[in-house]
């Protein structure tokens, strides 16, 4: 229920009682019976919302308490209010209208008064996460692991030694001591050379690739992207008029042919591909960071989970390679704290700096000040290290026993093996990913389709759609993996006969 300011809604409608002369108490009482009625009527007063108390009403309207209580009790008698002892005065919840049909909303309306970017994004589909994790719904940590307790303690410790400060307006690069602690952290776990004035940071990597686009692609410049590889960094580039070049992967990562045009952006997620988890290899890092150099080209490095790896040491960030400040690199938050912190960021060379600040100043100004703060004081006392480290158990533990559940119970499924993430992509039949799929929809299990994560494409060689889900695992208990996994495995394959 909404609390309302005092006589915020009527005190307008209202000043007339002591502006118009004498009036008797009845009258007064009147008056303010109608305003009332019409206050709920016209929807200014909505059904639960909660009403002043009578003193605070009479004083704030300048009438005796017994003429507002007097209207108070006319009106809940007519079914307008609902008083409880103890909790105050609502609107009576009875007047809630009938809810109307829900209509499906149509991406098509109007379209032909968007504006030729507005119609490019709105035929990318846009980009949509999972409200909740389920089995298999890919990309999210286990909340329920989140450290809780530690957060709400930091939050009242920043609050009560910033105060206000945090509730004002932040610096568009983002919180200083955060970008000092992100700049420590990333040099020791990640070989990223980089210092905090080199850091900004942002809502999400979605938001530092829309960004990134905006500043730096003009339409139908050539950008390469991971063919699979992942949708939200398509939306962002074709948004902005690119021309999406998908360049096949293999087991060493992206492997260019000879042809291409020359782009004006390199999409790589080198760590940990998205989806397929492979690593890109340390000669072709080599060789597509010499290829930037001569072309021009500007590399984005996307190492959305490098954090969670399992198996072995993963390879060090290609921006720590970079001897000429070709390479852009993201993080984020989402994976290894929680989602709704919105918080991420970019490692830029430093021309890119002052452009992409004063970008952010027309976009949404900076990120939460308070969560900066809490996040910033949650890696320099030393939480942060200590849940990636639990985390990684956990998740390591989810990986091997999905991979297990699979192997005994699923002889049409192949999973392949990441080093690490929070989802692993599983190979289907041929000809079987929509029939199987629909099959585990009807049983509860969501699983995300790979084939979707192909760009398909004429103009240039590069992997043809396969059949196959991305199973995500971090975010489920064993026993519930191990029920997701009965549940498909009671599936039939279609027969191709």
């Amino acid at each position: 229920m909404q609390n309302l300011s005092p006589s915020s809604v009527w005190f307008t409608l209202f000043e007339s009682v002591y502006t118009s002369g004498s009036v008797t108490p009845s009258g007064l009482r009147n008056r303010l019976c109608t305003t009332l009625r019409q206050a709920i009527n016209s929807g200014a007063l909505t059904p639960g919302q909660r009403l002043p108390s009578s003193r605070t009403l009479a004083a704030d309207l300048q009438l005796s308490r017994i003429t507002v209580e007097a209207a108070y009790a006319q009106i809940e008698a007519e079914g307008y209010l609902q008083r409880h002892t103890g909790k105050g005065t609502f609107v009576s919840l009875s007047l809630l209208p009938p809810a109307a049909p829900r209509k499906k909303l149509s991406v098509k309306a109007n379209f032909s008064t968007l504006s030729a970017r507005g119609r490019k994004i709105v035929d990318t589909g846009g980009c949509h996460d999972p409200g909740s994790p389920t089995a298999f719904a890919a990309g999210s940590p286990d909340l329920r692991a989140f450290p809780l307790k530690v957060w709400k303690q930091l939050t009242n410790q920043q609050l009560r030694i910033q105060g206000e400060r945090l509730l004002g307006y932040g610096d568009p690069q983002g919180y200083l001591p955060l970008r000092e602690a992100l700049a420590g952290y990333l040099q020791q776990s990640r070989g990223v050379f980089c210092r905090a004035e080199h850091i900004m940071i942002t809502t999400s990597s979605q938001q530092a690739l829309q960004l990134l686009a905006m500043l730096l692609i003009d339409p139908a410049d050539p950008v390469w992207v991971e063919q699979p590889g992942y949708p939200g960094a398509r939306n962002a580039f074709t948004s902005a008029g690119a021309n999406i070049c998908p360049i096949a992967v293999d087991e060493q990562g992206l492997n260019p042919v000879s042809g291409l045009p020359v782009p004006r952006f390199i999409y790589l997620t080198p760590s940990h591909h998205y989806p397929t988890g492979v690593s890109l290899s340390l000669s072709r890092r080599l060789s597509l960071l010499d290829y930037a150099k001569r072309h021009g080209s500007w590399i984005i490095e996307d190492d959305y989970d490098s954090e969670l790896h399992y198996d072995g040491r993963p390879l060090p960030a290609m921006q720590g390679l970079d001897k000429h400040q070709q390479v852009i690199y993201l993080g984020t938050f989402s994976k290894v704290l929680f989602p709704s912190l919105r918080l991420a960021y970019a490692v830029l060379p430093e021309s890119l700096v002052g452009p992409m600040v004063t970008l952010r100043t027309v976009n949404d100004g900076h990120s939460s000040q308070l969560m900066q703060a809490v996040t910033a004081e949650f890696m320099q006392s030393g939480h942060f290290t200590s849940h990636l480290r639990f985390s990684r158990q956990l998740y390591h533990s989810r990986r091997d026993h999905l991979l297990e559940q699979i192997k005994q119970k699923i002889g049409w499924l192949t999973p392949q093996v990441a080093a690490g993430g929070l989802q692993l992509a599983a190979y289907l039949p041929t000809g079987q990913e929509q029939h199987l799929s629909a099959l585990a929809a009807q049983a509860g299990v969501a699983t995300p389709r790979l084939s979707p994560l192909f760009l398909q494409t004429k103009d240039f060689s590069a992997a043809q759609p396969l059949d196959g889900w991305l199973l995500g695992f971090s975010a489920l208990a064993s026993t519930e993996i191990t029920a997701a996994v009965d549940r498909l495995a009671s599936m039939k394959v279609r027969s191709t006969s």
